[in-house]
């Protein structure tokens, strides 16, 4: 058997935590976000959180590297999900209970002795981006939001990503194959033909939803590109952003 993982807060004891806490000046909490919603059917309902688990804890182990007690708290796998709306499985809470959670998420985590809370979140709904970042409104370099959508982070992404036809595509379903393989159905997603819907593009023109942009099977992109080896490439961006965001958080405390 093995023990708790150094990384993950909630598998730790609370005189563990204690100890750890009262040794590590520099200490962050990394929460990570995700949503319940339809992704293809090759994928699985919680891959934005399966996303944000697997990114958050590659970040966490090369912030201890810096110095940096970065610790994966337990996450938050309900997101504004309502581009899914019509879907099995799309679990949709309002932005601003979202909001209001997420808030006192933080707030907790900074009351235990944090001194930095970080959001990650690869649910990329824009009322979701909206909701995830009013949830720090106002606590400056005690909390900030790590999420590829800001121009800074998806520019370093794949292709697909900057193109937006990228839901359950070769980006995502690439990240699953990375992260947890066997929730994969490796043959389904070989046998779907590519979907060049752009979501971006589609959420310009004031699409609502996948169904409005003419997504039926709520995916879009190339799922049969996908691989592990790209998925481990961009798990390591995602990590690159968010340490990037909590050292320079760090910085200005």
């Amino acid at each position: 058997m093995t023990g708790p993982s150094p990384l993950l807060l909630g598998e730790l004891s609370t005189t563990r935590l204690a100890a750890l806490l009262a040794a590590s000046p520099r200490s962050a909490a990394l929460v990570p976000v995700g949503s319940t919603e339809p992704h293809g059917p090759h994928l699985p309902l919680a891959t934005d959180q399966i996303i944000s688990q697997a990114a958050a804890e590659r970040a966490a182990a090369r912030l201890a590297g810096e110095g940096v007690l970065a610790l994966v708290a337990p996450g938050v796998p309900y997101g504004v999900t309502d581009f899914a709306a019509g879907f099995a499985g799309a679990a949709s809470v309002p932005g601003p209970v979202l909001t209001a959670f997420l808030r006192a998420v933080v707030d907790a985590w900074l009351r235990q002795g944090f001194a930095h809370v970080c959001l990650v979140n690869n649910h990329l709904e824009p009322a979701q981006d909206a909701a995830v970042r009013a949830a720090v409104d106002g606590l400056g370099a005690r909390a900030s939001v790590a999420c590829p959508l800001t121009r800074r982070w998806a520019r370093t992404l794949t292709p697909e990503f900057k193109s937006g036809a990228c839901h359950a595509g070769q980006y995502e379903t690439s990240l699953v194959l990375a992260a947890s393989p066997a929730l994969v159905d490796v043959a389904g997603a070989s046998a779907l033909p590519d979907v060049g819907i752009s979501l971006s593009e589609g959420i310009r023109a004031g699409k609502h939803g996948f169904r409005d942009m003419g997504i039926d099977a709520a995916y879009t992109g190339a799922p049969r590109a996908a691989s592990a080896e790209e998925g481990e490439a961009s798990l390591g961006l995602l990590a690159d952003m968010i340490v990037a965001e909590v050292s320079e958080a760090l910085a200005r405390a």
